[in-house]
């Protein structure tokens, strides 16, 4: 591991932190690198139920580095595209890890940090976080996929202003609008975020994959395209284990055991 990232596996949860502290935990090369091998890790490890995304020091994440941005910037066309093309690949993989991953944002996700946490599949948040895209300060625009994430979570109206104004949305007003999943108090993100980890690993592993498959896929497909692809899931789900335990417990009133 980097210094500038860690693994830390408690009970079937695997915590991704990102320990780039003296810059809020801006993405770096390392995390993007340490990130992919936890997810792949997971991916692979029937061990690990759920994976958190998490950073040190009270922040979850600060973005783009700066500094890294501006020797971008004198890259030709082609190789900034290459360059971004590597957060793109990050996304990417939260998005498409089978195991569902739970985004614990502390102080605040900014930037491609606020792109980070809309790839995961839930979000807990302090109350006092803050959600910004200031990207317009600095003559730029959003990427990591965060104006696609936020117009299919928040009103367009809501994402404009973030975007054209780097207004700041407040974790309750994200919540109230049903972009995060939980609140939480002052410190206890990560610890809200391990219990409901803890809740999903009680889960069939199997199906909850699929289910993210399927929440995946509604964003782009039409309602014929879903239908189909609810059909194939279903007819494979019922021929599984899983659901033997399941509908078994069901129908004798105790409680199914799936993992």
């Amino acid at each position: 591991m980097s210094a500038l990232y860690r693994h830390e596996v408690r009970g079937g949860t695997l915590i991704i932190w990102n320990c780039n502290r003296a810059m809020r935990n801006a993405l770096s090369y390392e995390y993007y690198q340490g990130l992919q091998d936890g997810l792949s890790w997971a991916a692979s490890d029937p061990a690990i139920a759920a994976v958190i995304l998490a950073g040190e020091g009270g922040f979850f994440c600060s973005g783009g580095n700066l500094k890294m941005l501006k020797e971008r910037r004198e890259m030709p066309y082609e190789e900034r595209r290459v360059q971004i093309g590597k957060l793109n690949a990050l996304i990417r993989a939260v998005r498409t890890c089978p195991k569902p991953v739970i985004a614990a944002v502390e102080g605040g996700a900014a930037g491609a940090g606020l792109s980070l946490a809309m790839a995961a599949d839930m979000i807990v948040a302090e109350e006092r976080a803050q959600f910004t895209l200031a990207y317009v300060k600095a003559g730029l625009v959003p990427d990591g996929g965060a104006t696609y994430a936020l117009t299919q979570a928040l009103p367009r109206a809501t994402v404009a202003r973030m975007a054209m104004l780097a207004e700041p949305l407040s974790a309750e007003r994200m919540h109230q609008l049903g972009a995060i999943t939980e609140l939480a108090a002052a410190g206890t993100a990560v610890a809200q975020a391990e219990a409901l980890a803890a809740a999903v690993a009680k889960g069939p592993e199997t199906a909850i994959a699929d289910i993210k498959g399927l929440i995946n896929q509604a964003e782009t497909a039409s309602f014929e395209e879903q239908l189909a692809h609810e059909r194939d899931a279903m007819a494979k789900a019922l021929g599984g284990n899983e659901a033997q335990a399941g509908i078994g417990a069901f129908l004798t009133k105790t409680s199914p055991v799936f993992r």
